[in-house]
């Protein structure tokens, strides 16, 4: 479980190197504390923090060589900031060792919070203007390089993060830089001054290299990799997008490390289960969609049964996100965690042409309504009748879920291969079979009952009549609901029954 864990962790810094410039300190090092306990001991943190700048060296290294080449790297004004950060990082990662162990100041997250606000409000931001040949810098840039650059090179190697998010703030709100220049500029200092403080880190805990080998190759060749990645993307897509997702990705990491700063005991560890379960959660997402893209681009299957195998990966993900949480709030927790990052994953992915040539859309933004629209309900469902009913209606999110998924694909193509007894009206939208509502009615019982017989502790009669009454009311419900709305419609009216049943 530690690697998924660490694997994770360096992904989502990669992500945020070749995003935002952030140090993949910033996101890594709190997750390794609280989740791994091999990194929990007196100089867990110390160790955590190698690992990461570690990783920084070649994700900041190749960030920067994408922003390059897109011109986006102003050393002539930031030689100053460099020279000055180089040199304090070695002294604050000497002194680090020395001293207690702190991850992350609170007013580095604030500030991390604030800049992420900003580029919400105002995701464009404007190219620098070019200054032809003059390359002095100012009164204002000297000034503002030599306080920023001693302070955050020490703070660097101290603290072992938010070097590159203090050079993101300084370079855009203080010496004017654009995002793109700020974040190709900020990742070649960091390529520097991650490689010093890893190499002082290590020197002085050789037990890294022999204990901690397998965390660290692991943690570089990830982190890596997700920086070339995201890199390429930022400098292909508008700078807009680019601008919102910066700001999404600094305002969530700051709130969720100034919670991890200040939680308690009790609380961190609540936490933990949080990201243990999102962890294995992820897991299960990851192997499925990956079998279906697999699929999809080696085996030629109609359009319309893709459509409904990739609705099969994100009904059945409410299988772990419940059966492996130990409470409702970490089930519900974990959905609302991965709704936002699917928002924000389609939403990217939407402008590329791949987008539609791997999901089949019958309308603009399709497929993001319906993952919005899916998992915000289960989340919803999980809360309302676990978290306020209480355990014995656990299952009721699932049961009315598997009500309707396999039952929705098995209606459309069973209706669409063998559908001859044609249903139109006034209520119905377009034109469904008889043969597909039975299929649904059919598939709806058979995928219910054993729910209910694992889940429910009712005697099995019981459970065999439940399913009889849920399968035909969700093919009716899903006969007369428009606009692809049965999402909902479907397992609200399923849950209603159950939870009826159970108070009477």
């Amino acid at each position: 479980m530690e690697y998924v864990i660490v694997a994770l962790a360096a992904m989502l810094a990669g992500v945020g190197t070749g995003l935002v410039g952030l140090s993949a300190a910033t996101a890594m090092v709190p997750l390794l504390i609280v989740l791994c306990p091999t990194f929990g001991g007196e100089h867990g943190a110390f160790m955590a923090t190698a690992i990461a700048l570690a990783s920084d060296i070649l994700g900041s290294a190749v960030t920067a060589t994408v922003y390059a080449r897109h011109g986006k790297v102003d050393l002539k004004h930031g030689w100053l900031m460099l020279a000055c950060i180089v040199l304090m990082c070695t002294a604050g990662s000497v002194a680090a060792y020395f001293t207690h162990q702190t991850v992350l100041g609170t007013f580095s997250l604030i500030l991390c919070v604030a800049i992420g606000i900003r580029f919400l409000v105002k995701p464009d931001s404007k190219e620098r203007p070019p200054r032809g040949g003059d390359v002095r810098l100012s009164g204002k840039e000297i000034a503002v390089s030599l306080f920023f650059g001693l302070t955050i090179g020490f703070g660097t190697g101290y603290f072992g993060s938010g070097g590159g998010m203090m050079m993101l703030i300084v370079f855009t709100a203080m010496l004017g830089y654009d995002r793109r220049t700020a974040v190709g500029t900020s990742t070649v200092i960091m390529t520097f001054t991650a490689l010093i403080a890893s190499v002082s880190h290590i020197a002085m805990e050789p037990a890294i290299l022999l204990e901690c080998w397998d965390f660290l190759l692991l943690s570089v060749v990830t982190a890596t990799i997700c920086s070339l990645v995201s890199a390429r993307f930022a400098n292909r897509v508008p700078a807009k997008v680019v601008g919102l997702i910066t700001g999404a990705t600094l305002l969530l990491l700051g709130l969720a490390m100034l919670l991890l700063h200040h939680l308690d005991d009790a609380g961190l560890a609540a936490l933990g289960g949080v990201m243990a379960l999102f962890g294995k959660y992820m897991a299960y997402i990851i192997v499925a969609a990956t079998l279906l893209i697999v699929l999809r681009y080696t085996v030629r299957i109609p359009d319309y049964v893709f459509r409904k195998l990739l609705h099969v990966v994100a009904f059945t993900s409410i299988l772990p996100a419940v059966l492996w949480a130990e409470g409702w709030q970490q089930a519900v927790a974990v959905k609302v965690i991965f709704l936002v990052l699917i928002i924000i994953g389609l939403a990217c992915a939407e402008r590329f042409p791949f987008y539609s040539g791997l999901f089949v859309e019958k309308g603009k933004h399709e497929v993001l309504t319906s993952f919005i629209m899916l998992f915000a309900m289960m989340a919803g469902m999980i809360a309302v009748f676990w978290g306020i009913f209480g355990d014995a209606y656990r299952f009721v999110p699932v049961a009315a879920i598997m009500a309707w998924g396999p039952g929705d694909g098995a209606a459309a193509i069973c209706g669409r291969l063998f559908g001859r007894h044609k249903l139109q009206g006034r209520f119905i939208e377009g034109v469904k079979s008889v043969e597909g509502s039975v299929a649904m009615a059919v598939t709806s019982f058979l995928c219910t009952l054993p729910v209910l017989l694992a889940m429910s502790g009712l005697p099995a009669l019981q459970c065999v009549l439940l399913a009889l009454v849920i399968a035909p009311a969700a093919s009716l419900t899903e006969l007369f609901t428009k606009h692809g709305l049965d999402t909902i419609t479907v397992p609200i009216v399923s849950s209603l029954i159950l939870g009826a049943a159970l108070l009477l």
